[in-house]
């Protein structure tokens, strides 16, 4: 059928802001008739060998018929998308459709003829490959399946870009031309593709905000004092290796230095001679969009804004942050903030603070994020005075309002990042969490990802941040992080005690804790302390208050060798005597060096009471590594035959904390052993995933499209599109019916004739049930009756449930025949706004509702997934015998699951599908009752191209 007419309007959902791989930004957007002046300017700037590779022939300039034809589409069978950066073309790509324009999507009208023109000066920024990835994406909406593009063989800048782009692809050459055809169908390689790509460009982004060559502060007072006086003093004290300018229109006329701190003072940004990578903006807001326009116009790569009066003081400042972005991304600029604390990068070429901090924090393997600035500077305060030696850190954001760059973009930076080991994240809003969750995932297979998560309940977000609407309770969102390998703490505490394990110490191979120390009731409480985080610690070791230092190491030594443990946590309180905290520190840094020589390195906490100066001696850097020649005992460790580095060890002043933290580092080591091996989605022969997209196509369809009689059988009472759908009972089985999901027919029962009619049809015994929505969760009320043999008893029964509950009209009584006895359960998938497509599963009735017991796991879901969704739950029992009764049939269960999570990963349309009740009994099982809910696919997924969000 024909695109709708209305489809021909402006398509304003293709645009969309990207980062290239120079870590610039551009935007992409449809050609309009408007754009006649700028792609004349833009052809004019383009080489003569450029042109000569777009049209295979000398093309000096465009006609007015050229011009009229690249600006002038129909947004279905003529597409133009544009790159832009200001109000200037950079790139253009268009595609033609072969022959049968507006036909179904059969024999050559779903295939387009693609070209490309990229200005010289940037080419090599990724801008053609950003190009493809959009024009694909909107070709793939309009019905499109197949590019064809024809390319000069010397062209091989273009060839690469086609050859690279990970789809399925045919060359052939003829008349000196070389043909490429592919199919855009995104594959596994051209999604990886993709990703590695915006891995690259958002990372780099990130790279030029957190190591610039030179800094100007923007808003720098006359005098000393304000925020922007006390960054610059910042900048200066801790040493940043570049050039460093003030700028304030307020400086008079004439003065070339800022006193005392000696930097060079300017009225504006344009005055300077000389590159700005990094612009730090401390002005009033109503200043700041004159002082962007001057940074775009000087070339400035990036922006901290720590100037507030943004959407955190209302809708004005909302639409205040939201040009911000826009005239930032126009210039290719990147933003952090507004009402940003600042950022931090250790780095020795670097030492930059450009935040409000007083001090560089010492540099180290921690990279932390946080979008508040009081989080930030309690973080900071918490590692420099417990883990600085430990631990450090390597960069540092703090993004306020996080209008642009966000905590997704350092993922991507730290994904990749030699200098970080652990990232540490506080979050009060997550902005697009299907992408955050994909990140992390990424991440956390090759280093920790620790997150404490403010505004955790609905409606208490900071403000100033713009969020998805979310219906998932925070507990979903909760296990969804973890499935995703995030290690979710509750308090920025946590954040720290966890952080400074696992930058320390080794992973653990698994949960069994040895326990040693000089107090019977602190290893006692370190017990009770395991088994109530799920650890399996050996019975506490006493060494009794009169245990000097070196018999903590001789312990420690031994039990660190020991297969039968994998973490050691050791206790100490103050002793009697002369010893010293160092000589303790000493000892047990010791041990556990000399165990790691040996290779038996593990885990290693301290929790200790009163101990002062424990902690810093625990955490010292250890001293340099000795002259052979110098004899034992020059490796800090007390003796020993080989230097070793002393490992710095974590303490704790709290047996809980370390044990927590103790734990959170074995849940995720064993995570990161499963992810090696993650499961497969497996096929099934019987679905039948064309039958079901026609399906979905009729019943999405707009009335007015529908043929007379619907095919397939499909009841015709369907809503036009774009409204969502629910689908009635026949079209919901029949729709599940396709991907292999049996559905137990349910017959009405308007009155007692009809329902004695629908059991001889089904067969006795029959269950009677109402359907009515304010009862179908109100098990207490009685509305079924089960095991009805006969047509007495269903009489009976059918009077029973109308003289209690209401007429039968109210009630919607169907007849069912009954399925074999089972445990009742829930299936549920549904397409979120904000966390995308979740997998649920739970008892039917009180434990699922008012407890809460229900497990949840991203889509689509691999065998293994299935199979830790059915055993996750609190009453996962229930399903595996208890108390005698016999195991269910949970292998039937995970099929099910597994069939469920298929046709929603296939088909984005299904937005939601609810199997209440699914009886699993000891062999086989029964779904009672199915809702399905259609919508039409949102116009950009995560699969999608990549773009930057929407401001």
């Amino acid at each position: 059928m024909r695109l709708p007419s209305d489809t021909h309007a402006y398509p304003a959902h293709w645009e969309a802001d990207v980062v290239l791989r120079d870590g610039g930004t551009a935007q992409i957007r449809p050609i309009t008739p408007a754009d006649a002046g700028r792609l004349v300017s833009f052809y004019e700037r383009v080489s003569d060998e450029s042109k000569y590779y777009r049209f295979f022939a000398p093309y000096p300039r465009l006609s007015d018929r050229d011009v009229h034809r690249f600006t002038h589409h129909d947004y279905v069978d003529r597409v133009g998308l544009a790159a832009t950066i200001g109000d200037e073309f950079i790139a253009t790509v268009r595609y033609d459709r072969i022959d049968g324009g507006g036909l179904p999507a059969t024999g050559p009208a779903d295939e387009a003829e693609v070209a490309f023109l990229v200005q010289d000066a940037h080419q090599g920024r990724g801008v053609a490959s950003a190009l493809l990835e959009h024009i694909a994406a909107v070709a793939r909406e309009r019905g499109i399946r197949r590019f064809a593009a024809e390319v000069l063989p010397a062209n091989t800048k273009m060839i690469k870009v086609f050859t690279d782009a990970g789809y399925t692809q045919k060359r052939s050459f003829e008349d000196g031309v070389v043909r490429l055809e592919f199919d855009l169908e995104p594959t596994d390689r051209s999604l990886a593709v993709m990703r590695a790509r915006e891995q690259r460009a958002e990372a780099r982004s990130v790279h030029r905000l957190l190591a610039p060559g030179s800094v100007a502060v923007i808003g720098a007072g006359r005098a000393p004092g304000g925020v922007g006086r006390a960054v610059l003093r910042n900048l200066l004290d801790d040493g940043f290796a570049g050039p460093l300018y003030a700028v304030n229109r307020a400086f008079p006329q004439g003065q070339e230095r800022l006193d005392p701190e000696g930097v060079p003072a300017h009225r504006s940004i344009r005055e300077i001679d000389g590159p700005v990578d990094l612009a730090v903006v401390a002005v009033p807001a109503d200043q700041v969009p004159s002082v962007v326009a001057d940074c775009g116009e000087h070339g400035v790569q990036g922006l901290v804004v720590v100037s507030a009066g943004y959407a955190e003081s209302g809708p004005e400042g909302r639409d205040r942050q939201r040009e911000l972005v826009r005239q930032a991304r126009t210039h290719g600029m990147r933003v952090i903030g507004p009402n940003a604390f600042g950022i931090i990068n250790t780095a020795d070429g670097v030492r930059l603070n450009a935040s409000l901090s007083p001090r560089l924090p010492a540099p180290g393997r921690l990279g932390l994020f946080t979008q508040s600035g009081a989080i930030g500077i309690a973080l900071l305060s918490g590692l420099d005075r417990r883990g600085a030696g430990i631990a450090g850190v390597s960069t540092f954001i703090s993004a306020g309002n996080r209008a642009d760059l966000s905590g997704n973009d350092l993922l991507q930076y730290w994904y990749d990042d030699p200098r970080t080991d652990v990232a540490l994240m506080y979050l009060e809003s997550i902005g697009n969490p299907r992408k955050f969750t994909r990140l992390a995932k990424r991440t956390a297979q090759v280093k920790p990802v620790v997150v404490v998560k403010g505004a955790r309940h609905s409606g208490s977000a900071p403000t100033g941040h713009a969020v998805p609407a979310t219906g998932i309770p925070d507990a979903t969102v909760s296990a969804l992080l973890r499935q995703a390998g995030v290690i979710r703490v509750g308090t920025i505490t946590e954040l720290v005690d966890v952080g400074l394990l696992l930058s320390s110490q080794p992973l653990p191979e698994g949960p069994r804790v040895a326990i040693l120390g000089n107090s019977d009731s602190l290893g006692l409480l370190t017990y009770d302390a395991c088994l109530t985080d799920g650890l399996r610690p050996l019975p506490p070791r006493d060494l009794t208050t009169a245990a000097t230092p070196d018999d903590f190491r001789h312990a420690l030594a031994q039990v660190l060798t020991d297969d039968a443990c994998d973490a050691v946590v050791v206790t100490a309180i103050p002793w009697v005597g002369d010893a010293a905290a160092a000589e303790l520190a000493g000892a047990v840094r010791g041990a556990a060096a000399e165990a790691a020589a040996r290779g038996a390195a593990k885990p290693v906490a301290v929790v200790h009471l009163e101990i002062p100066g424990l902690a810093e001696a625990l955490a010292a850097p250890a001293p340099a590594a000795p002259d052979p020649g110098a004899g034992p005992g020059g490796d800090g460790c007390d003796g020993g035959d080989a230097p070793f580095p002393a490992p710095r060890i974590p303490a704790y002043p709290a047996a809980e904390r370390a044990v927590r933290a103790l734990a959170e580092a074995v849940g995720y080591a064993r995570w990161r052993r499963q992810a090696e091996e993650p499961g497969r989605v497996p096929e099934y022969e019987d679905i039948d995933e064309a039958g079901a997209a026609a399906d979905i196509d009729v019943l999405l369809a707009p009335a007015d499209d529908l043929p007379p009689e619907p095919p397939s059988g499909l009841s015709s009472d369907v809503p036009p599109a774009p409204h969502p759908v629910t689908l009635s009972a026949p079209d919901a089985q029949r729709l599940l019916a396709r991907y292999g999901v049996s559905v137990l027919p349910a017959l009405p029962a308007p009155d007692p004739d009809a329902a004695v009619r629908a059991a001889t049809r089904l067969g006795f015994p029959v269950a009677l049930k109402t359907t009515a929505p304010h009862l179908r969760h109100r098990a207490d009320l009685g509305g079924v009756r089960l095991d009805l043999g006969g047509e007495a008893e269903l009489r009976r029964a059918y009077a029973e449930l109308t003289g209690y509950l209401g007429a039968p009209e109210e009630l919607r009584l169907v007849v069912q025949r009954m399925a074999p006895r089972g445990v009742d359960t829930v299936v549920r998938a549904a397409i979120d706004p904000a966390a995308g497509a979740v997998l649920s599963f739970g008892l039917a009735g009180a434990p699922s509702e008012l407890l809460g017991d229900t497990a949840h796991r991203l889509v689509p879901a691999t065998d293994r997934d299935a199979a830790e969704l059915v055993r996750s739950i609190r009453t996962a029992p229930l399903l595996f015998g208890w108390r005698g009764s016999r195991p269910v049939d949970t292998a039937a269960l995970e099929e099910l699951l597994l069939r469920v999570s298929r046709m929603v990963d296939d088909h984005p349309e299904v937005v939601a599908v609810d199997l209440e009740p699914v009886v699993v009994a000891p062999r086989g099982l029964s779904v009672l009752g199915a809702a399905v809910r259609l919508a039409p696919p949102p116009p950009r997924t995560d699969l999608g191209p990549r773009h930057l969000p929407s401001y």
